[in-house]
């Protein structure tokens, strides 16, 4: 399939950043914030706090992603899934997922049509909702075992590729498996693979390491979602499954209708990293 545009800039309104302090929120703050506008890059925000992707679909859609997801597993870990025209999950009781988070995007039959911060006036009393694990989770993880965060420290959205390799389709859905990419020093790579793998709900450990090409990446200046990072020399690329794949489904599927967070932008929700950690 051709590869969808850059398009992480907002469409709609000037991006407006995330708090440097963001770290030390609390994940009911953090919504706050974002239903108050403010949005932007999650990762980092309300530390040791389970972060999570979004996609709503058509209740006659519904069963087309959860078995697209429970074939894909690796990308789409799902957490939740709610009743067709809920906007409240019980992974934060409380929380509006029409206004919660930094920014969605909206799509019909396929395409992009708008990138808000809120979709109260979007809602549909047929969508069903999935929030499907993020790596942003094991970030922490990953910091704590001495492996740097690239993005983070350099203040941009984590870089997202799209590849060449083909998820198991289910029903109508097809689409490519996406992948975000850490720059990793060579000493740290074993780290990062054993803390990753130790949260299989947030995809887990990498899918590959090494020369992009083998996932028919061309150029990691030039990400499909997100922004580019700054690798030190001998730093290895290292891929993990994505949980934006699902919207490159919605591109190669072309869904009517579909809502989902803005790459990078993620729900945060009440539960602990920890609640997800195999050992």
């Amino acid at each position: 399939m051709d590869r969808p545009r850059q398009i992480d800039r907002p469409v709609d309104r000037p991006l407006t950043l995330v708090h440097p302090r963001a770290h030390t929120w609390s994940p009911k703050t953090a919504r706050a914030r974002f239903r108050s506008g403010v949005s932007g890059p999650t990762a980092g925000v309300a530390a040791g706090h389970t972060q999570v992707n979004m996609i709503a679909v058509p209740a006659d859609w519904a069963y087309d992603m959860l078995l697209f997801c429970q074939r894909n597993p690796k990308p789409c870990p799902v957490l939740d899934v709610t009743d067709a025209g809920s906007y409240a999950t019980v992974l934060a009781p409380g929380a509006d997922l029409r206004t919660d988070l930094p920014r969605y995007r909206i799509w019909q039959d396929g395409e992009l049509v708008a990138e808000p911060t809120d979709v109260v006036g979007h809602w549909r009393d047929d969508l069903v909702t999935f929030l499907i694990g993020c790596s942003f989770t094991f970030e922490w993880a990953l910091s704590a075992a001495g492996v740097p965060i690239r993005h983070v420290e350099q203040g941009r959205n984590v870089p997202m590729y799209v590849t060449a390799r083909e998820c198991r389709p289910a029903g109508r859905l097809r689409g490519p498996l996406v992948v975000s990419m850490r720059p990793v020093p060579p000493e740290r790579l074993s780290a990062a693979i054993r803390e990753s793998s130790l949260l299989p709900a947030v995809h887990g450990g990498p899918v590959h390491c090494g020369d992009p090409s083998v996932l028919g990446i061309e150029d990691l200046a030039r990400p499909d979602f997100g922004e580019p990072v700054a690798a030190e020399p001998d730093d290895i690329p290292v891929f993990w499954a994505c949980g934006v794949t699902p919207q490159a489904a919605v591109m190669a599927s072309c869904p009517p209708f579909a809502l989902t967070h803005a790459p990078g932008q993620m729900f945060l929700t009440d539960a602990r990293d920890e609640q997800y950690r195999v050992a």
